[in-house]
């Protein structure tokens, strides 16, 4: 019984950091689709698989790095602020990729699977680093 309490005790933090992290995920998704030229979640109803592959590496780039913060942050005001940066490295991830694809924006537009992988994976390799920088 006493395992029953001690969990039910952890309820209301697993509960903050859930929101927290739900809507600074939510807040990524929106800043994200407004910095990118092409319209993801149409590209994505269409079945551009491009635009699929380079939103899913963006978004679990941004992920990975979030939940590192709640595992490593003291409180949900650190989980905030390591959020922030987390969205920050994608998006200058995006702009990086951009320098030797000017047009990957136009390429994932039309379909090009090779330019939505290139950036799905950029992002995700960038959030693997950004999650290990976390930790330390």
């Amino acid at each position: 019984m006493e395992i029953v309490g001690n969990l039910l005790n952890e309820l209301p933090w697993f509960i903050a950091h859930m929101a927290t992290a739900l809507a600074l995920t939510l807040f990524y998704v929106v800043i994200y689709m407004w910095i990118t030229p092409h319209p993801e979640i149409k590209l994505i109803r269409e079945n551009n698989i491009a635009a699929a592959l380079a939103f899913a590496g963006s978004l679990i780039g941004f992920c990975m790095p979030l939940a590192s913060a709640i595992t490593n942050s003291a409180s949900l005001v650190d989980v905030l602020v390591w959020g922030v940066v987390a969205l920050l490295v994608q998006i200058v991830i995006f702009y990086l990729v951009c320098l030797p694809i000017p047009k990957i924006s136009e390429r994932i537009e039309k379909g090009e699977v090779a330019c939505g992988l290139w950036l799905g994976s950029a992002s995700l390799a960038g959030g693997l680093l950004n999650a290990a920088s976390m930790t330390n």
